[in-house]
C-alpha cells in the first residue's frame, strides 16, 4: 500500500472518519482507504497528472468517497471539473482520472 503523497491523504481520511463518526470501525475505514490508495497506485491512474492535479484528484477522492452516495459525488465532481476547473492544469485529464475510478472503485 502506496503511503507517500498523494495517497497519505487517504490513509488520514479513513483515520479522520473513524474519529468523526463512532459508528465506523477504524481498522475497517483503513482497510478501505488503503484499498482505494492501492488501486490508485497500481492502476497507474495519477501517473500522467502532475504533482498539484494528482493531490486534487485524491483530495476530491477523499471528500467523494465519505458521502453518502460515493458513485454520484464522483460522477458530479468529474462533471464539473470540466465546467469551473479553477486551478486544475490539466482538467480534463482528471476528469478522466475520475471517471476511471468510478470503474476502479466499482461505483
Amino acid at each position: 500500500m502506496p503511503t507517500h503523497p498523494p495517497y497519505d491523504q487517504l490513509l488520514a481520511t479513513a483515520e479522520w472518519v473513524a474519529d468523526a463518526r463512532p459508528e465506523v470501525d477504524r481498522d475497517m475505514a483503513r482497510e478501505v482507504f488503503a484499498e482505494a490508495a492501492t488501486l490508485l497506485h497500481d492502476g497507474l491512474v495519477l501517473d500522467d497528472l502532475d504533482e498539484h492535479d494528482a493531490s486534487a484528484v485524491v483530495t476530491g477522492l477523499c471528500l467523494d468517497l465519505v458521502s453518502p452516495d460515493p458513485g454520484q459525488a464522483v460522477r458530479e465532481r468529474a462533471r464539473l471539473v470540466t465546467e469551473c476547473p479553477g486551478d486544475l492544469h490539466d482538467p480534463a485529464s482528471v476528469a478522466r482520472c475520475y471517471e476511471i475510478c468510478l470503474r476502479l472503485f466499482q461505483l
